[in-house]
């Protein structure tokens, strides 16, 4: 029988001594990284017990059970997403045997921890997927007989949230809910404690805390502040220290003693919850617990009085300006009038001369955007927003910035679209990016902290003067903000439902892949039944055979259809070569053109001659003539 409202009734009293580590712990005890920590519960229960039971015998009052990583999404890369409520309920049930064993009456509590991914749009778990992992974790830390959960080491507040509801569906046991900082007053997405508060205290909760990251100095600092924003009991578990390299080492200078002497501090700060998170040891455990004993009698007859400040109120995203304000290519997709954009690969020098030249040849010929491709295939160039703001101050031609996930974290994110945005540039088309192993340097480390999909949320924030977090921002940012896709995408349903998602994050426009398949592409679009957003369709005028077999069986997702292949093959002059490949490219034009809103033209080798010899034959065709020739309404 589990001891919750024993549990409740002790937080009215003195600070509750939490355990420490219980990875690193297992880590110095002969278990390697690679093993899965949670599945000892079941090989070697007694190792696991044996670290509790040390906890225990230096004063802990609150051990948590070996299950930080015990959800689904964790226990698969090892094979045990099948046993996540057997590995909680045996966790639970070795905690309470070494309670037992110990002879204290210390509490146990049931430990999760983030789910190891990030959830939509920035991440690939959905919300209810998360839901269901935590709830059945919860499941079997309850059957396994726990006093309270404990969840912890949390990054984003929205999974926090979406864990403490999926707990509550559960149990209603005690619930402690910690985050954790990567400064004192700040998450790694930018949340700061004063949204925190605002956003959890709406929480079905017992205590409010943070873990993890950063030391016993830092987060004192935190609990400070937390508890002028929130009325609820406040935990505190610190790693030990900051790691540092000393001599090839890493290694964390702060001693148990130190731990000691901020353990007072906490206590007379009036945290309720003391303990220690990676790092920390039963000799930190046993020197704070001397800490508390030594000032204890003082804290059962003194209250600690702290004035709760007024809650945060709920911040107001701002809409951005209307659609047809963001840039002359949004008035002109608004109006219906057919565009066209032409691809300028950057250079792999700061030479721009040349380049700036062909720009004002293809506005004097009537194009109407330069698209600047950030790094394609994962190649060294200039900066894709430098040459953007190149061609559009130099050459006086809108462009559209693709802006990649490839090389930046979400810190680097906002700050490049903010100056993007100080830069002038509006049209920002928001890709995943190739990887590097695709490229020059297989090397290179990539980020990918997001997908395309969460730096539409990134970008769609700012847009409405909000960072990734939610933090109100002065002034936002006014981007029109597009996608990409694949109509030959193998697997098609997937690539339906991220352009869905896409949208619902901000994308205003599509871009395609190069289409060759006039059928491909409709085909895509009737699944999709969503008319409203302009579909921007890409052409490529193919050099050579060997150019369109290349693509037809090496780059995945694009199909040149065997007629036009074999159409190339029985051409051997280069100029005739050429000739049809700009004229297949205008046929392909023709029959796309009533259901898309403009054409995006990728010349091969940066030749703009082709091009604008696509452009100007589709001009002069019957439909061109029609079509330009009036400002018709953007076709279903």
């Amino acid at each position: 029988m589990n001891r919750g409202k024993e549990f409740r009734r002790r937080l009215n009293g003195p600070p509750i001594l939490a355990d420490g580590a219980m990875g690193t712990e297992l880590f110095t005890r002969g278990i390697y990284v690679n093993r899965c920590f949670d599945e000892l519960n079941l090989s070697q229960m007694d190792l696991v017990a044996r670290v509790h039971e040390d906890y225990l015998r230096v004063g802990a009052e609150i051990i948590e059970t070996n299950t930080f990583g015990a959800n689904r999404f964790k226990l698969k890369p090892h094979g045990f997403a099948a046993k996540v409520e057997r590995i909680n309920e045996i966790g639970a049930k070795i905690a309470l045997r070494a309670v037992e064993r110990c002879g204290t009456r210390a509490f146990v509590a049931g430990s999760i921890g983030p789910l190891g991914s990030r959830l939509i749009p920035l991440g690939k778990i959905g919300l209810q997927d998360a839901r269901n992992a935590f709830a059945e974790q919860a499941r079997g830390l309850v059957k396994g007989g726990v006093d309270l959960i404990m969840i912890e080491t949390m990054i984003d507040p929205v999974e926090l949230k979406i864990a403490v509801e999926a707990v509550r569906e559960v149990t209603d046991l005690p619930l402690a809910a910690h985050l954790t900082l990567k400064d004192w007053n700040e998450t790694v997405y930018g949340a700061t404690l004063e949204r925190i508060a605002a956003d959890l205290a709406k929480l079905d909760i017992d205590v409010l805390g943070i873990n993890c990251s950063i030391g016993p100095s830092k987060l004192l600092d935190a609990a400070r502040h937390l508890m002028e924003l929130t009325g609820k009991p406040i935990s505190i578990q610190p790693n030990a220290g900051e790691l540092e390299w000393i001599e090839s080492r890493l290694i964390c200078r702060t001693t148990p003693e130190y731990f000691a002497e901020y353990t007072k501090r906490m206590a007379l700060t009036g945290v309720k919850i003391i303990g220690g998170c990676c790092g920390t040891t039963p000799k930190h455990i046993q020197a704070m617990n001397a800490a508390l004993r030594a000032i204890r009698p003082d804290l059962s007859s003194v209250r600690v009085m702290v004035q709760v400040r007024e809650p945060v109120k709920q911040v107001t995203a701002k809409e951005p300006p209307a659609y047809r304000q963001l840039s002359k290519m949004a008035a002109s997709l608004e109006d219906g009038r057919f565009i066209f954009s032409v691809e300028m690969n950057p250079p792999r020098s700061p030479a721009v001369k040349k380049l700036i030249e062909k720009t004002i040849e293809l506005k004097n010929n009537g194009v109407d955007l330069v698209n600047v491709p950030d790094g394609p295939r994962a190649s060294a160039r200039l900066s894709a927003m430098a040459l953007s703001r190149e061609i559009e101050s130099k050459a006086g031609i809108e462009t559209i910035l693709h802006y990649t996930c490839r090389d930046r974290n979400i810190l680097g994110m906002q700050s490049d679209l903010l100056g993007a945005e100080t830069l002038g540039i509006s049209n920002i088309l928001c890709v995943t990016g190739d990887p590097p192993k695709l490229g020059d340097y297989p090397m290179a480390t990539a980020v990918f902290d997001v997908d395309a999909i969460g730096l539409l949320r990134i970008a769609d924030n700012l847009n409405h003067s909000l960072d990734l977090a939610g933090n109100p921002i002065p002034l936002g940012t006014s981007f029109h903000l597009g996608c990409g896709v694949n109509p030959g995408a193998i697997d098609i349903e997937l690539e339906l439902d991220r352009l869905h998602r896409k949208i619902e994050n901000g994308a205003r426009y599509v871009m395609t892949q190069p289409v060759f398949d006039e059928e491909l592409l409709f085909g895509f679009m009737d699944r999709f039944k969503m008319r409203k957003i302009p579909f921007i369709v890409g052409i490529l005028p193919l050099a050579s055979y060997r150019n369109a077999e290349f693509f037809h069986n090496e780059v995945p997702g694009m199909q040149v259809p065997f007629e036009i292949r074999e159409r190339l093959k029985k051409i051997e002059e280069k100029d005739e070569v050429e000739r049809i490949g700009v004229e297949i490219a205008v046929e392909a034009l023709i029959r796309i053109a009533p259901r898309v809103a403009g054409a995006y033209i990728m010349p091969p080798f940066g030749r703009i001659d082709r091009a604008l010899e696509v452009i100007k034959c589709f001009r002069e065709s019957e439909y061109g003539r029609k079509r330009l020739a009036e400002v018709p309404v953007v076709p279903k």
